[in-house]
Protein backbone atom coordinates (compact mmCIF):
# COMPACT_ATOMS: atom_id res chain seq x y z
CA UNK A 1 0.00 0.00 0.00
CA UNK A 2 3.08 2.56 0.55
CA UNK A 3 4.56 2.08 -2.54
CA UNK A 4 1.43 2.38 -4.12
CA UNK A 5 0.75 6.23 -2.22
CA UNK A 6 3.88 7.39 -3.21
CA UNK A 7 3.95 10.06 -5.41
CA UNK A 8 5.89 7.89 -8.59
CA UNK A 9 8.53 10.46 -9.79
CA UNK A 10 9.71 10.01 -6.09
CA UNK A 11 9.80 6.01 -5.82
CA UNK A 12 11.28 6.57 -9.53
CA UNK A 13 14.35 8.31 -8.15
CA UNK A 14 14.85 5.44 -5.11
CA UNK A 15 14.52 2.76 -7.34
CA UNK A 16 16.81 3.91 -10.22
CA UNK A 17 13.55 2.73 -12.80
CA UNK A 18 11.57 5.10 -15.21
CA UNK A 19 8.87 6.47 -14.24
CA UNK A 20 6.50 4.18 -16.80
CA UNK A 21 8.25 1.22 -15.13
CA UNK A 22 6.98 2.29 -12.09
CA UNK A 23 3.23 2.78 -13.12
CA UNK A 24 3.67 -0.50 -14.38
CA UNK A 25 4.80 -1.86 -10.70
CA UNK A 26 2.07 0.51 -9.15
CA UNK A 27 -0.72 -0.74 -11.21
CA UNK A 28 0.68 -4.28 -10.47
CA UNK A 29 0.62 -3.45 -6.76
CA UNK A 30 -2.75 -2.26 -6.60
CA UNK A 31 -4.23 -5.32 -9.01
CA UNK A 32 -2.48 -6.65 -6.04
CA UNK A 33 -4.25 -5.11 -3.81
CA UNK A 34 -7.85 -5.69 -5.16
CA UNK A 35 -7.35 -9.31 -5.61
CA UNK A 36 -6.32 -9.84 -2.25
CA UNK A 37 -9.65 -8.03 -0.67
CA UNK A 38 -11.82 -10.18 -3.37
CA UNK A 39 -10.55 -12.91 -2.24
CA UNK A 40 -10.62 -11.90 1.64
CA UNK A 41 -14.25 -11.26 0.76
CA UNK A 42 -15.26 -14.08 -1.25
CA UNK A 43 -13.93 -16.20 2.16
CA UNK A 44 -16.00 -14.31 4.40
CA UNK A 45 -18.77 -15.47 2.20
CA UNK A 46 -17.54 -18.66 1.79
CA UNK A 47 -17.65 -18.92 5.56
CA UNK A 48 -20.86 -17.62 5.96
CA UNK A 49 -22.14 -20.13 3.08
CA UNK A 50 -20.53 -23.04 5.32
CA UNK A 51 -21.89 -21.89 8.37
CA UNK A 52 -25.51 -21.91 7.23
CA UNK A 53 -24.47 -25.00 5.35
CA UNK A 54 -23.67 -26.35 8.54
CA UNK A 55 -27.00 -24.58 10.05
CA UNK A 56 -29.27 -26.24 7.34
CA UNK A 57 -27.13 -29.62 7.52
CA UNK A 58 -30.06 -31.76 7.26
CA UNK A 59 -30.75 -30.38 3.94
CA UNK A 60 -27.10 -30.79 2.55
CA UNK A 61 -27.39 -34.99 3.79
CA UNK A 62 -30.98 -35.09 1.87
CA UNK A 63 -29.35 -33.39 -1.23
CA UNK A 64 -26.34 -35.60 -0.97
CA UNK A 65 -27.41 -38.88 -0.54
CA UNK A 66 -29.38 -39.44 -3.91
CA UNK A 67 -26.24 -38.64 -5.53
CA UNK A 68 -24.01 -41.26 -3.87
CA UNK A 69 -26.33 -44.29 -4.83
CA UNK A 70 -26.43 -43.42 -8.48
CA UNK A 71 -22.44 -42.90 -8.31
CA UNK A 72 -22.30 -46.41 -6.85
CA UNK A 73 -24.22 -47.90 -9.33
CA UNK A 74 -22.47 -45.89 -12.26
CA UNK A 75 -19.16 -47.11 -10.89
CA UNK A 76 -20.22 -50.53 -10.66
CA UNK A 77 -21.33 -50.71 -14.03
CA UNK A 78 -18.53 -48.05 -15.69
CA UNK A 79 -15.64 -49.32 -13.49
CA UNK A 80 -16.74 -52.42 -12.44
CA UNK A 81 -16.08 -51.52 -8.46
CA UNK A 82 -17.53 -49.16 -6.38
CA UNK A 83 -14.36 -47.91 -4.69
CA UNK A 84 -14.04 -45.06 -7.17
CA UNK A 85 -16.89 -43.18 -5.88
CA UNK A 86 -15.88 -42.84 -2.20
CA UNK A 87 -12.83 -41.98 -2.31
CA UNK A 88 -13.52 -38.99 -4.62
CA UNK A 89 -16.21 -38.41 -1.55
CA UNK A 90 -13.95 -38.92 0.94
CA UNK A 91 -11.01 -36.68 -0.11
CA UNK A 92 -13.00 -34.08 -1.51
CA UNK A 93 -15.53 -32.49 0.83
CA UNK A 94 -19.07 -31.54 -0.38
CA UNK A 95 -18.11 -27.85 -0.36
CA UNK A 96 -15.51 -28.22 -3.23
CA UNK A 97 -17.30 -30.92 -4.77
CA UNK A 98 -20.74 -28.38 -5.46
CA UNK A 99 -17.76 -25.49 -6.33
CA UNK A 100 -16.20 -27.73 -8.82
CA UNK A 101 -19.98 -28.04 -10.28
CA UNK A 102 -22.17 -24.98 -9.91
CA UNK A 103 -18.72 -22.23 -11.11
CA UNK A 104 -17.92 -21.36 -14.56
CA UNK A 105 -14.40 -21.09 -12.63
CA UNK A 106 -14.05 -23.34 -9.88
CA UNK A 107 -10.35 -22.86 -9.38
CA UNK A 108 -11.48 -18.93 -8.93
CA UNK A 109 -13.43 -19.80 -5.90
CA UNK A 110 -11.29 -22.27 -4.18
CA UNK A 111 -8.72 -21.44 -1.77
CA UNK A 112 -5.09 -23.16 -2.34
CA UNK A 113 -5.28 -26.13 0.30
CA UNK A 114 -8.49 -26.91 -1.58
CA UNK A 115 -6.67 -26.15 -5.30
CA UNK A 116 -3.89 -28.84 -3.74
CA UNK A 117 -6.46 -31.30 -2.94
CA UNK A 118 -7.83 -31.23 -6.45
CA UNK A 119 -4.67 -31.55 -8.26
CA UNK A 120 -3.38 -34.62 -6.00
CA UNK A 121 -7.40 -36.29 -6.89
CA UNK A 122 -7.26 -39.37 -9.19
CA UNK A 123 -8.48 -37.52 -12.29
CA UNK A 124 -11.26 -40.96 -12.82
CA UNK A 125 -12.48 -39.82 -9.27
CA UNK A 126 -12.79 -36.92 -9.78
CA UNK A 127 -14.59 -37.49 -13.22
CA UNK A 128 -17.42 -39.73 -11.37
CA UNK A 129 -17.40 -37.40 -8.83
CA UNK A 130 -18.23 -34.38 -10.86
CA UNK A 131 -20.37 -36.81 -13.52
CA UNK A 132 -18.23 -35.66 -16.31
CA UNK A 133 -15.79 -37.16 -18.68
CA UNK A 134 -12.09 -37.52 -17.89
CA UNK A 135 -10.99 -34.87 -20.40
CA UNK A 136 -12.75 -32.45 -18.22
CA UNK A 137 -11.42 -33.27 -15.40
CA UNK A 138 -8.23 -33.60 -16.05
CA UNK A 139 -9.26 -29.83 -17.72
CA UNK A 140 -9.95 -28.49 -14.26
CA UNK A 141 -7.19 -29.94 -12.76
CA UNK A 142 -5.24 -27.89 -15.15
CA UNK A 143 -7.04 -25.14 -13.92
CA UNK A 144 -6.70 -25.40 -10.70
CA UNK A 145 -2.24 -26.44 -11.27
CA UNK A 146 -2.51 -23.15 -13.43
CA UNK A 147 -4.04 -20.81 -10.34
CA UNK A 148 -2.20 -22.22 -7.89
CA UNK A 149 1.32 -21.97 -9.54
CA UNK A 150 -0.02 -17.62 -10.27
CA UNK A 151 -0.62 -17.72 -6.43
CA UNK A 152 2.53 -18.51 -5.80
CA UNK A 153 4.38 -16.55 -8.45
CA UNK A 154 2.60 -13.93 -6.63
CA UNK A 155 3.61 -14.94 -3.32
CA UNK A 156 7.18 -15.04 -4.57
CA UNK A 157 7.28 -11.67 -6.02
CA UNK A 158 5.55 -9.92 -2.94
CA UNK A 159 8.03 -11.26 -0.86
CA UNK A 160 11.17 -9.90 -3.24
CA UNK A 161 8.96 -6.57 -3.09
CA UNK A 162 9.40 -6.67 0.57
CA UNK A 163 12.81 -7.68 0.59
CA UNK A 164 13.79 -4.94 -1.77
CA UNK A 165 11.82 -2.70 0.29
CA UNK A 166 13.40 -3.27 3.32
CA UNK A 167 16.65 -3.37 2.00
CA UNK A 168 16.01 0.20 0.78
CA UNK A 169 14.87 1.43 4.13
CA UNK A 170 18.19 0.66 5.50
CA UNK A 171 20.51 2.29 3.58
CA UNK A 172 20.09 6.04 4.08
Amino acid sequence: KVLIDVPRSDLAEELAQSQTKIQVLQDTLQQVLDRREEERQSRQLLELYLEALKNEGSILRKVAEPETVPRKEMDVVDAGTSSTGPSAKTALSDQILAALKEKPAPELCLDSQDLELVLKEDTQALASALRCNKQKAEALQQACDQELSKRLQQVQTLHSLRSTSKGKKTLP
